[in-house]
């Protein structure tokens, strides 16, 4: 097989010193990993990105608690680790893959964060409203996503072309599309496309636009709504406001309506997330009356 010279450079440069910009140096590492229950190992090996890549999917949920309660979502590391790590809620793809991405670094593994655009199993072109990561670990670039949600990665995969993953009975794989890569899932019914990404170098600023759009656009899939997702070896969640949906490994898939009081309980015990009293009777008269009549309508 012919060596994929972009991927080579691209593998090359991002094998760079750690970027300040990222605020890495302010992690704290050993919080973050009691938090997501990972005792080792703490080298910058593949054993260890694959052990903390499973450690922080089964731990820390996806959901977007404070955008549905219209606060701000800040993409500060000290801010995101006060809220996923300190405080034990949850968070969207921005703060699981920048806080992901620190702790990794701070293990000395290389990392590149990316802005992807979802698919959702449809080519149409959409901004950029996800981030994802490549990571070198020994000498192989991965793949590594801890902050799609239900349906993403819960083991990272290699940057090759027809590379897959398989966790259970779910199974994922990245393509190359001409000059960008796409990662896709297997369903029942044959491959679906979650998000494709091109190999090109970020700031954080540019982060800060696309989570501004994913916080306060009403065209956004995470504004005027409660959403809630996680994902293991047997199963994968979804609460869109009320209603939980399970996908099973077997391609079962069940759905449940729930009241507002029932949907606050399955985010503290099925999505594990730490909730405020006034933010948990917030969001059960949000989804009694502003969710309910949105959804309807």
């Amino acid at each position: 097989m012919a060596k994929d010279h972009t991927l080579l450079d691209f593998q090359a440069a991002a094998a760079d010193p750690i970027d300040a910009q990222w605020g890495t140096h302010l992690l704290d590492v050993d919080a973050y990993l009691a938090r997501v229950g990972h005792p080792g190992p703490r080298s910058p090996s593949t054993a260890a990105l694959f052990a903390l890549h499973r450690a922080h999917k089964e731990t820390v949920s996806f959901e977007n608690v404070d955008v549905a309660l219209g606060r701000e979502v800040s993409l500060e590391l000290p801010d995101v680790q006060r809220k996923l790590v300190t405080a034990g809620r949850g968070g969207y793809c921005f703060e699981h893959n920048l806080l992901f991405a620190a702790a990794l670094e701070r293990l000395g593994l290389s990392v590149t964060r990316l802005l992807a655009r979802v698919r959702q199993g449809r080519s149409t072109v959409r901004y950029r409203a996800h981030t994802t990561l490549l990571v070198i670990a020994d000498g192989e670039l991965f793949l590594a996503d801890v902050g799609f949600g239900a349906e993403g990665l819960l083991e990272p995969v290699p940057l090759v072309d027809g590379a897959t993953s398989t966790v259970g009975g779910f199974r994922w794989q990245v393509v190359r599309e001409d000059d960008q890569w796409v990662l896709r899932t297997l369903r029942s019914d044959g491959w679906f496309d979650l998000y494709s990404f091109r190999l090109e170098r970020h700031h954080s600023v540019d982060f800060d636009v696309s989570n501004y759009y994913t916080a306060h656009h009403p065209r956004s899939t995470f504004t005027g709504k409660l959403v809630a997702m996680r994902g293991d070896a047997e199963s994968q969640q979804t609460l869109t406001n009320s209603t939980l949906q399970t996908r099973h490994a077997d391609g079962r898939t069940d759905l449940a309506q729930l009241s507002g009081e029932e949907a606050v309980r399955a985010l503290r015990e099925t999505f594990a997330i730490r909730l405020e009293e006034p933010d948990a009777l917030r969001l059960e008269q949000l989804l009694s009356t502003t969710f309910r009549s949105r959804q309807e309508a």
